[in-house]
């Protein structure tokens, strides 16, 4: 059977662009800027505060895990921070051992929890992380602590077959901690998901996408009624049942064009179009480019980059 969630993880291509321990000691408080990058937090010991992209604060326990398919901005801090503001933008002390040091460098530390970035390699990042959770929490999973350390290590190690390994272990960190959250989630695929009925008709597009679907008969297969499986669709996903095939077909037509081993007839019959022609048209207006000038371009891209290593 198709796993939905698998497929968008796999279609993303996670890679580590950082990964540090950190600790903090007394009264201490950091904040920092990104540009929509995933993140990721485990506390490995202690409790502390995390705000991101100006949401309420968390307090995070030994074991919770965070994830945050774009952050913007996030701000953490001692469970009982400084009164003074201005402190916020204090880099770490770099130790002995590797690891960094809010506050107090020469204390014991009261927190300390392993933090990352990552990029995607997908060209339909934004719209593949528009169907994600805005955050996620898991708190006490094991399992996830586990991965981020294997994440970590990895990542400081100069094995053979590197990249590779990162590259699935990051894989199977975002599914796990995406399938741990999935009542709680925001809007986007993930909760659609969660709600039984509508994943079997989830399911169905990822399995046939090649498929004629109607509204009629994806709320069959929910066992709804058209219009309620409409608004449940809507709320839960936060797109359209159509809005979201037709994404998912855009998506899966692109990975195709950049491989460059099919022809665009028959990538338009992958992804449920009758003829190259109304593929085309349908690929034009929803990316901007005709199919053959896309995969045209990624080919000159991946050219380019081939040629500067």
């Amino acid at each position: 059977m198709i796993d939905p969630l698998a497929e968008v993880v796999t279609l993303l291509q996670p890679t580590p662009t950082f990964s540090k321990v950190l600790s903090g000691a007394g009264r201490w408080r950091a904040s920092r800027t990104e540009v929509g990058q995933p993140f990721y937090c485990v506390v490995l010991e202690g409790s502390l505060r995390l705000s991101v992209n100006a949401s309420e604060a968390l307090i995070l326990q030994a074991d919770d895990f965070v994830l945050v398919p774009e952050v913007f901005s996030f701000a953490i801090s001692s469970i009982d921070p400084p009164d003074d503001d201005g402190v916020s933008d204090i880099a770490p002390t770099a130790l002995p051992d590797g690891s960094f040091r809010f506050g107090d460098a020469s204390a014991a530390p009261e927190a300390q929890w392993l933090a990352g970035l990552c990029a995607f390699g997908s060209p339909d990042a934004a719209l593949l992380v528009s169907l994600l959770p805005e955050l996620v929490l898991v708190r006490g999973d094991r399992r996830l602590a586990t991965l981020v350390k294997l994440v970590r290590d990895e990542s400081r190690a100069q094995r053979p077959a590197r990249e590779v390994v990162l590259a699935r272990l990051l894989e199977v960190l975002f599914i796990e901690a995406l399938r741990s959250t999935q009542t709680g989630a925001s809007p986007g695929l993930v909760r659609g998901l969660a709600d039984a009925r509508l994943a079997l008709a989830i399911r169905q597009m990822h399995e046939s996408p090649d498929k004629s679907w109607t509204i009629a008969q994806l709320a069959k297969a929910a066992a709804l009624s058209r219009s309620s499986f409409f608004d449940r669709f809507s709320r839960a996903v936060g797109v359209a049942p159509m809005e979201y095939l037709l994404s998912w077909r855009m998506a899966i037509a692109k990975n195709l064009l950049r491989r460059n081993e099919l022809g665009i007839a028959t990538i338009a019959a992958r992804v449920g179009y009758r003829s190259a022609s109304a593929f085309s048209v349908a690929f034009t207006r929803h990316v901007g480019l005709p199919p053959s000038q896309y995969g045209q371009n990624e080919a000159d891209i991946d050219s380019r980059a081939s040629h500067g290593r």
